[in-house]
């Protein structure tokens, strides 16, 4: 049973609204939000979360992610078919997801990667998963997003292969892999975004390899509802907590809240083009 988040906010609340922020990764169409989705999203207002980008797993679920986008200010949309999913639904083609990027809130390809720790069965259908969504970033340009997990020596591999024949941007979301698949992601000029990963008290590892990320390269994110960060952790997750752990990777970097979040919201525009707010 999902455990239910406290309808209270953040806390700094009371200033957090000056601050923009934007969540690059989030989950509004899971069930965990159904009840209470407005509710949400006026909370993650309140904490100052401006922006958010949804992400659409299974490509079936594509109006109902679409609507939920269109619905709401500052509310952004990507798809893809999620690599613990591949072997579940359809192969999705080049065309099918290019043809998505004719939407006006549709900002990036994704989420695909490889997953080897729950679904290594599936290794083979990821694998051509992730290369055919790879392709859609390419002829699109839109920010490829990457779920990696227990596949590090794979993931750096296809992602180097495929950038030989042509560049695409991309960011590795909810980052928690190797120094050595940060390089090659970096190498690459990829983005890294931080999760409540990495405002967890044993994630120091984490928090190091971060130390060594371009400040230009990073990136922010709830994958919510998944991965609340302290206080909340063992709870649903929920946009407005991207402040929290913000907040936490700005003492990491040893800088003030509202410089990290400005540096942040400027990343985010240069990788994510379509979702610049006016």
């Amino acid at each position: 049973m999902t455990a239910q988040a406290p309808h209270s906010l953040p806390p700094h609340c009371d200033d957090a609204a000056a601050v923009k922020i934007t969540d690059s990764h989030l989950h509004l169409d899971f069930p965990d939000f159904a009840e209470e989705l407005p509710e949400v999203i006026t909370r993650a207002r309140a904490a100052g979360v401006h922006r958010m980008v949804t992400i659409c797993t299974r490509l079936r679920q594509v109006e109902q992610v679409r609507a939920i986008a269109h619905a709401h200010e500052g509310v952004f949309w990507a798809a893809g078919t999620h690599p613990m999913s591949a072997a579940e639904e359809p192969l999705a083609g080049v065309d099918d997801l290019v043809a998505l990027a004719e939407d006006s809130k549709f900002v990036a390809i994704g989420e695909t990667g490889l997953d080897y720790h729950y679904s290594s069965d599936s290794a083979d259908v990821q694998r051509r998963s992730l290369r055919i969504h790879i392709e859609a970033a390419r002829e699109t340009q839109l920010p490829l997003i990457i779920h990696a997990r227990a596949a590090d020596a794979d993931m750096a591999a296809i992602l180097t292969e495929e950038h030989r024949k042509g560049a695409y941007p991309c960011v590795m979301h909810c980052f928690s892999s190797s120094r050595e698949l940060a390089k090659a992601a970096l190498d690459l000029g990829f983005y890294l975004s931080m999760s409540g990963i990495t405002a967890f008290p044993k994630s120091q590892d984490l928090r190091d390899i971060f130390l060594d990320v371009p400040k230009d390269r990073l990136l922010v994110e709830t994958d919510s509802p998944y991965l609340a960060p302290p206080p909340h952790r063992g709870r649903r997750n929920e946009p407005a907590y991207v402040a929290q752990t913000a907040r936490r990777a700005a003492e990491t970097f040893g800088m003030d809240y509202a410089d990290f979040a400005a540096l942040t919201e400027a990343n985010f525009e240069r990788l994510f083009t379509r979702a610049v707010l006016s």
